[in-house]
């Protein structure tokens, strides 16, 4: 598309580089927005990682819902993976388009579509008829959450003031932690609310609907607050839309000078940037770039480890081990309040430490967790409704389990999205991204399908599955994975 340059005269470049350098004069980081512009950056990229809380919302409601879902539809475990497991292959194919929309139609476009998406979702999962259309809705919902997990960070990252880009692009990860645990509580609240049991009726609905229609809420909010932001300069400039990004600049930046110095970045950046293609990411020994299979290698080893069982069948789980729906359901939501601790926790030092100490620390931690949770689950005993496990053995399992999501939120819940944003070299690092995001998506989506069939077959084998995955994970990152703290991403230039 043609767009109207922004590119100063020799006189306008040296007004502006004379008012930058006056403010640099006047400000301790010349990065910083001006007085009064940080609470304004700040309630833009909190509106804007609304996104990320629908995600984790969306992603970790079915928990709640899973045994309702099979008592209403009288559905085997096999069935149940498959449609909990769809919403993920929508979320591999909404990250996939959600670039290339976000050029054509801009950011708030495409949050706006992810947001009606998560609303139709909600809707049509609560209403189905049969559990193959409440698949068909999930893979919907999985689309939005596959735009919003691409569209968030990248809208932030645009929109944010460099001296406050890492704190504001954290939003998203803190955003999604909360709509995990968001879910949880409200899960648990309705099955209170229906006899401690998701199956029972809640007036009009059975309790597992309601838990799904739930989800209306924050997607209506993120459609409206978002329709109150600014769309990013960059798409405006594109556009050629220079005064709709000077004053988009100038909302969060500060004065007019500093608006228009920034358009010249943007237009530059933009003119020379390198429209990234897979076919950069071969030639190396087995095909692809050690880099990019490094940035592969993470991404799936941070879903190998069984995370997301914890988050979309705990209510399963612990049911299988003689604990009762609606117990099943506080733990989840104790999990959920420990995955929030970890991930602050791990956003507090992952600049202090640095990212492969704190992955090591994580793989340590999460191997001894679920080797502990297997060796408990060993002990199950009984079948049906008749199943127990013992108190001692039980205990262990609850302490595992926290502790487990404790070192997964420390560690690889939040280094796997730094790194991979850090690691690659700028003429591949779009494109080396997507293929990583993709392949986390798609590991994801095997854990999900295949947990209910593996638990049927062995609870303590598979956990001892994910155990073994966690220590590879550490050994992983010893001899492939390079540390990134400090680094300028212009640095990142070996393949």
């Amino acid at each position: 598309m043609p767009h109207r340059t922004v590119a100063a005269s020799s006189s306008e470049r040296n007004a502006t580089s004379m008012s930058t350098r006056t403010n640099r004069d006047r400000t301790a980081d010349p990065a910083a927005p001006a007085p009064g512009k940080l609470g304004r950056s700040v309630f833009i990229a909190a509106v804007a990682a609304i996104g990320g809380f629908l995600f984790g919302y969306d992603s970790a409601v079915i928990n709640g819902a899973v045994i309702g879902i099979q008592h209403h539809f009288d559905v085997s475990s096999t069935e149940t993976g498959t449609v909990v497991a769809t919403a993920l292959l929508g979320s591999a194919a909404g990250a996939a388009m959600a670039g290339r929309l976000a050029d054509r139609l801009g950011r708030l476009r495409v949050m706006h579509t992810a947001a009606a998406l998560f609303a139709v979702s909600s809707v049509g999962s609560s209403l189905a008829h049969s559990v193959w259309e409440l698949g068909a809705w999930r893979l919907l919902g999985g689309i939005a959450i596959g735009l919003s997990s691409v569209i968030g960070p990248t809208y932030i990252a645009e929109i944010a003031p460099a001296a406050y880009r890492g704190r504001l692009a954290s939003f998203q990860q803190g955003a999604i932690v909360l709509g995990i645990t968001a879910s949880q509580l409200v899960n648990w609240g309705i099955a209170k609310g229906a006899g401690g049991r998701s199956e029972n009726s809640l007036g009009l609905l059975d309790a597992w609907q309601w838990m799904l229609l739930a989800a209306v809420v924050p997607a209506v909010l993120y459609y409206v607050l978002t329709s109150r932001i600014p769309e990013s300069p960059h798409y405006l400039v594109a556009r050629g839309r220079i005064d709709e990004a000077r004053q988009a600049v100038a909302e969060v930046q500060g004065t007019e000078a500093d608006a228009d110095t920034r358009l010249v970045e943007i237009e530059h950046a933009l003119r020379n940037a390198h429209k990234p293609r897979v076919r950069d990411l071969f030639g190396g020994s087995f095909g692809l770039l050690p880099i990019v299979w490094a940035g592969i290698g993470l991404a799936v080893f941070q879903q190998l480890v069984g995370i997301n069982v914890i988050f979309y069948y705990s209510s399963i789980l612990w049911q299988s081990v003689g604990i009762d729906q609606s117990g099943s359901l506080l733990i989840s939501l104790s999990t959920s309040i420990v995955n929030i601790i970890g991930t602050v926790v791990a956003m507090l030092f992952i600049d202090r430490v640095g990212r492969r100490p704190l992955a090591l620390i994580g793989s340590v931690g999460m191997a001894v967790s679920l080797a502990l949770a297997s060796w408990a689950f060993s002990y199950k005993t009984g079948s049906g409704d008749s199943i127990s496990i013992p108190d001692t053995q039980g205990t262990v399992a609850l302490v595992a389990a926290h502790t487990f999501v404790f070192f997964f939120a420390v560690s690889w819940g939040v280094i796997l999205w730094v790194m991979v944003g850090e690691m690659f070299p700028f003429p591949i690092r779009a494109a080396a991204m997507s293929v990583a995001t993709a392949f986390n998506w798609l590991a994801n989506w095997a854990v999900t399908e295949s947990f209910p069939r593996m638990a049927d077959w062995n609870l303590s084998a598979t956990y001892a599955c994910y155990a073994a995955f966690a220590l590879v994970s550490g050994v992983f990152v010893l001899r492939v994975v390079k540390e990134t703290k400090g680094r300028q991403l212009e640095d990142a230039t070996s393949v």
